[in-house]
């Protein structure tokens, strides 16, 4: 296998790309990493836990996750309504990277 020219590479084709693209925005790990520990949540015990988020941003990032097939929003029909958000299948492939992050947060934390 020869040397690869980066002048012949597309960062765009990578699988980090196509991640990052799913991943990237300023609370779209956190929400992952909130469904990851506690399984399904209501949009306002989210809002609470991660405390510096808009409920507009929550509600954007919420539905942009949702269109990306990683969390799933499941609606009640009550009164009032009750709206629960989880990880599909897709987004719990992402938990052995979320650990991983976590580990390594844990391992090197400066104190």
């Amino acid at each position: 296998m020869g040397k690869r020219c980066i002048s012949q590479e597309s960062l765009n084709s990578t699988g980090f790309s196509y991640t990052l693209s799913l991943i990237n925005g300023k609370y779209k790990m956190t929400i992952l990493y909130t469904l990851m520990e506690f399984g399904a949540v209501r949009f306002n015990e989210m809002k609470k836990y991660i405390g510096s988020i808009s409920y507009k941003t929550l509600s954007t990032t919420l539905k942009e996750l949702e269109a990306d097939q990683l969390v799933n929003r499941k609606e009640y029909p009550q009164i009032p309504p009750k709206v629960e958000y989880s990880l599909t299948e897709r987004g719990k492939s992402l938990i052995p990277i979320l650990d991983n992050m976590c580990e390594w947060g844990e391992n090197h934390r400066i104190l």
